[in-house]
């Protein structure tokens, strides 16, 4: 490839974020309209996905493709900023990094714990703690609907203090006690996507 082809491949490889991608699924759901759409994928995470546009694609195309199946294409920096965190937190909490959840994001982000929060809650209308117990107790019916975990077990994988702490939260987000839960089996999941 010669510097000229080089040169005009790197203007047109952008960065499109999308809103609504929260496991490998959604990574492959997305990776296939991107290529039904003649875009030349170079990369596809969570949220994120850099590609080369194709001669014949067309953005409003891609966007009604993505939209018909639930994911949208993120339009301004505060958005993506949002959806960032939303992965994050996402993942931190399925691989049960939960300790020190909002200073991690902090970090990571490269702003403080406040601002952080500010910039989730204003768009999202619900702060990041809120947002963060919802994610949360999906885990907890996750793991109950496994039932390879005890009450007591699943507080301290996701870094409760106390079952009793997560037994009121529990209670509290849903309405009913984890043993009703359990023993109803009315599950009652909802995607991550749809957590709010």
């Amino acid at each position: 490839m010669d510097i000229a082809t080089k040169r005009q491949s790197l203007k047109m490889k952008e960065t499109i974020y999308i809103k609504n991608m929260v496991c490998n699924r959604c990574i492959a759901s997305v990776l296939s309209i991107f290529i039904a759409e003649n875009y030349t994928v170079e990369s596809v995470d969570l949220g994120k996905v850099v590609a080369i546009k194709g001669v014949n694609s067309n953005r409003q195309d891609l966007n009604n493709a993505l939209e018909n199946i639930g994911f949208e294409i993120i339009k301004n920096k505060t958005e993506t900023l949002v959806e960032q965190i939303k992965v994050m937190l996402i993942h931190k909490i399925e691989v049960a990094e939960t300790a020190d959840l909002f200073k991690s994001l902090g970090q990571e982000f490269g702003e403080n714990e406040t601002a952080i929060s500010k910039l989730f809650s204003k768009p999202e209308g619900i702060t990041l703690e809120k947002y963060a117990i919802n994610l949360k107790i999906e885990k907890v019916k996750e793991l109950i609907q496994l039932g390879q975990l005890n009450f007591s077990e699943i507080a301290y994988t996701l870094n409760y203090k106390t079952s009793s702490h997560l037994a009121r939260q529990f209670k509290e987000i849903t309405g009913m006690s984890m043993s009703d839960n359990k023993n109803s089996q009315d599950w009652d999941r909802k995607s991550l996507a749809q957590i709010i």
